[in-house]
């Protein structure tokens, strides 16, 4: 039989101990509002925290980036991202230029720099069926040009591309970046007001120089309209254009307003090859026997030298333009593959319906 064995009470110690146990272990109750906490739950929910924090991160992250992607699109909408184009995708005569003389020895110092340093400010371009056309940098464009020809790293050229179209906003661009890089003649100014006024872009010359002058004062924008004057009745038989000073294209338009436009043509056409001063004294030497102008003022402004009447497209592609003066009129057709041939025949059949 076996032995019996004697239980005895616990003391106070050993009581305080089982209590503390039993406090540490899950209640069994459901419905018991207090316990202790399970350790898997307490990882699950550290767990949770940290997932969310970082839930939160990414979130912040994501919108930044989205804000981000948001201000590039608009940005390269808007023409304020310069984009890597192929030089010869790019059209330099889209427009008509505004600067008439190169300086070779400027030149030459672009391309050393762009060498050495690269291009520092990119070009100006907009699009152009296919391709672009060249708003401003005409320069810039003819030095990657010349660069490419020995080196590949030149073949596309860093260009702001714009939606400017071929209308005022690309001539206003050129102009004023022109006026701030190397200030115009004073008769280039007026040279390109008349040939945007001649495209079409703008109504009139003196709407022309209102645009792309108007930040000049008004007796400045009186000067451009002065040498557009010049321009307009002795622009194509001129040979030193823009050494013009301010004072000689302001007597050539005063006198060319009172009519002196025929002679001075006449003289012109009559000069074989001049120097600079050679031509402004045969000039002034003709003014001498011009009547001084009148004070009496023709009403509706200045008489217009030159009236361009307005293109006709042609269906197959390009245009027929004119300009009537009162001596003279010129016709310009812009077309595409024209052989000898062909061009003797329009030029035959003018003359004959002239006749």
């Amino acid at each position: 039989m076996a032995k019996r064995r004697r239980l005895s009470a616990p003391d106070t110690t050993e009581l305080e101990q089982m209590e503390a146990g039993f406090a540490a272990k899950p209640s069994l109750n459901p419905f018991e509002a207090k316990g202790a906490t399970p350790p898997i739950a307490k990882v699950a929910a550290e767990a949770a925290t940290l997932n969310s924090m970082a839930s939160v991160t990414d979130r912040v992250a994501l919108a930044q980036d989205q804000g981000d992607a948001a201000r590039w699109r608009d940005a390269q909408e808007t023409g304020l991202v310069a984009e890597m184009i192929p030089v010869d995708q790019i059209d330099a005569d889209f427009i008509r230029r505004d600067r008439m003389v190169e300086d070779d020895e400027a030149m030459s110092e672009l391309l050393d720099s762009l060498r050495s340093h690269g291009l520092r400010a990119p070009v100006e371009v907009t699009k152009s069926g296919d391709g672009f056309g060249l708003i401003s940098g005409y320069r810039r464009l003819k030095a990657f040009r010349l660069l490419a020809d020995t080196e590949s790293s030149f073949s596309s050229i860093p260009a702001f591309v714009r939606e400017a179209g071929s209308g005022q906003g690309a001539y206003i661009s050129m102009v004023e970046e022109n006026e701030i890089r190397s200030n115009l003649s004073p008769y280039e100014r007026g040279r390109v007001a008349v040939l945007a006024a001649g495209q079409g872009v703008f109504d009139s010359t003196e709407a022309a120089v209102d645009a792309l002058f108007g930040a000049a004062s008004k007796a400045k924008r009186s000067k451009v309209r002065s040498f557009a004057i010049v321009h307009e009745a002795l622009g194509d038989l001129l040979q030193h254009p823009v050494s013009l000073t301010e004072k000689a294209g302001l007597k050539l338009a005063a006198a060319l307003r009172s009519g002196a436009q025929p002679k001075l043509r006449q003289v012109l056409a009559d000069a074989g090859t001049l120097e600079m001063r050679e031509e402004w004294a045969l000039l002034e030497e003709a003014l001498k026997s011009e009547p001084k102008p009148t004070k009496e003022k023709a009403r509706g402004g200045r008489p217009r030298q030159v009236l361009h009447l307005k293109p006709v497209q042609l269906p197959g592609g390009g245009k027929v333009s004119a300009e009537l003066s009162s001596t003279e009129v010129r016709i310009k057709i812009s077309l595409q593959d024209v052989s000898v041939d062909e061009a003797e025949e329009l030029v035959k059949q003018i003359a004959e319906h002239l006749s």
